[in-house]
């Protein structure tokens, strides 16, 4: 479907004072207009989508902000008025004394269209949360998603706070669609509106805007646990800010910690406490909005949740829309991910009866057997499955993501092919050890917990060969330009393609900088995308 814009910015600018309208008039910018601001004692400014511009030379006075006063409605007690059948937004700004010395006068647009980007997960039925940064848009597709699904014969009704997503006055906008919409007093009672919705209504669908306070999560969990498909937005950047947000990580099922026994920690390689998800996520699917024509899409909260509790990455689902407008989805490199488990039919286990080699310290042990130092080869694109015992499981992944070998940490001993621990547990003759050489599993014995000791490991299991170190600068200075040419404005930057293990390194270059970053297209011509927040 062809984007269409409904702004009806004559009806704004009719509010305005005569000399401020014709000035607007005048810049002839109305397509990429935002927002006109109306502070007490300084020039009125017109914000536009990459500028602002001082539209007059002289202040504002107190005549000026009470001709827009009175020819707009009423400020409710979120300071916010708006005009009647038209998406327009006025915002207010008062002094100690409740006198209003400041408007922002935010133009509303309904843009149709917009949703097709996302439209098959819109339709599935599936509980949806937008995240984003204010004035990125989610406004803009909670209110085509209300038309679409109205449009479909579904029962959609529509909380809307602060009437934004149909319009100030009785009558919504058409922009919704065959949507109901109900009214919310004031904010503090949006939690309330919320469940009287689905209690007197009967909707397949509710939609929400802005869930920022704990009594509207939780409403939000009692109407997702009903049956209802709920869509709504919060503030937010990404998963990972939403976790760290005490008020609405229940959206996504919350955070808690838990405590280990000590064997189950060892068995972990973690500490006794640990963050695990509290609950099944309120949302089925998040979708994080990094521009208009940008999103990040978790198909799975749940998983990506559990993920980065583990100090994994997830891989979500990018999808883009080009200069013409065709809508281009890709999926991330599941770059801090565990490999996914294969087929043991088949499989050969490394250094079948059962040597120990020893890596770190080439002198034997003082047991009963020595170790050799020498590992049996591994294929390289053969995934290895590995029993921890005692040693840190974050840090032996950042091992294999650092050498690009596929392993895969179980906790099931029978499922291994080979077991890892540290010198100072395997002295003592672990029950786990000593079952794993009664079943033959090769049990490898490290010095330290260290990457490097784990590195040497696994290089050593899976035959590789130390790369020259010279590409792999030349490739992480390449990233440092692509973040300055970001920071400088660039939406996206593409580097060049790279093996996995630089592309790793870039990654976490990139992370550092609190900038994003995605891996596309197929090996050998797998690259680096670098993303503005």
């Amino acid at each position: 479907m062809q984007q269409r814009i409904t702004d009806d910015l004559d009806v704004l600018l009719d509010v305005l004072p005569p000399a401020i309208r014709e000035r607007l008039h005048t810049l002839n910018r109305s397509s990429d207009l935002i927002e006109i601001i109306l502070d007490l004692g300084r020039p009125p400014e017109a914000r536009f989508s990459s500028s602002a511009v001082e539209l007059l030379a002289q202040e504002v006075t107190e005549a000026d902000i009470d001709f827009v006063i009175d020819r707009i409605g009423v400020f409710t007690e979120d300071n916010r008025a708006g005009i009647a059948r038209t998406l327009h937004r006025i915002s207010a700004i008062r002094n100690r004394q409740g006198k209003i010395v400041g408007l922002t006068c935010r133009v509303g647009r309904a843009v149709y269209g917009t949703i097709d980007i996302i439209e098959d997960i819109i339709t599935s039925g599936q509980s949806i949360l937008l995240l984003g940064r204010p004035g990125v848009g989610k406004t803009t597709l909670l209110r085509e998603a209300a038309r679409v699904l109205a449009d479909q014969k579904k029962r959609v009704v529509i909380v809307d706070t602060s009437n934004e997503i149909g319009g100030d006055g009785d009558i919504p906008h058409p922009a919704i669609g065959r949507s109901r919409r109900m009214q919310v007093p004031t904010p503090s009672l949006q939690h309330e509106v919320m469940i009287e919705a689905v209690e007197n209504h009967m909707p397949e669908v509710v939609i929400i805007d802005e869930i920022g306070r704990a009594l509207e999560a939780e409403a939000a969990r009692t109407i997702a646990e009903r049956g209802v498909q709920l869509i709504g937005t919060a503030h937010g950047r990404t998963l990972d800010n939403l976790l760290l947000n005490p008020t609405l990580s229940d959206l996504v099922g919350g955070i808690e910690s838990v405590t280990l026994s000590d064997e189950e920690a060892r068995r972990r390689g973690t500490q006794k406490a640990v963050l695990e998800r509290r609950a099944p996520p309120t949302f089925d699917v998040l979708i994080e909005i990094v521009d208009r024509q940008h999103l990040v899409v978790h198909h799975d909260v749940a998983r990506a949740v559990d993920a980065l509790l583990r100090g994994r990455q997830p891989a979500p689902e990018t999808r883009l829309r080009d200069e013409q407008g065709a809508i281009i989805i890709e999926r991330a490199e599941a770059w801090q991910e565990e490999v996914a488990p294969r087929s043991r039919n088949g499989d050969h286990r490394p250094g079948e009866g059962g040597h120990r080699p020893l890596l770190g310290d080439q002198r034997p042990l003082p047991l009963e057997k020595s170790f050799p130092a020498e590992a049996p080869r591994r294929p390289s694109g053969q995934v290895m499955r590995v029993f921890c015992y005692g040693i840190g499981q974050n840090r032996l992944r950042a091992a294999a993501q650092n050498l690009g070998v596929p392993i895969e940490i179980t906790g099931e001993l029978h499922n291994a092919d080979i077991a890892i621990t540290l010198k100072n547990y395997y002295r003592k003759r672990p029950q786990p050890i000593v079952d794993a050489e009664g079943r033959g599993i090769p049990v490898y014995v490290l010095r330290s917990n260290t990457v490097h000791q784990m590195e040497m490991l696994l290089a050593d299991i899976f035959a590789l060969k130390v790369a020259s170190r010279e590409p792999v600068s030349l490739a992480l200075e390449e990233a440092r330009q692509a973040l300055e040419k970001v920071h400088a404005g660039a939406p996206v930057v593409e580097l060049s393609p790279q093996p996995p293990e630089v592309r790793r390194q870039q990654h976490r270059l990139v992370r550092d900088a609190n900038f994003i970053s995605h891996s596309y297209g197929r090996e050998p011509n797998r690259r680096v995308r670098v993303y503005r927040e």
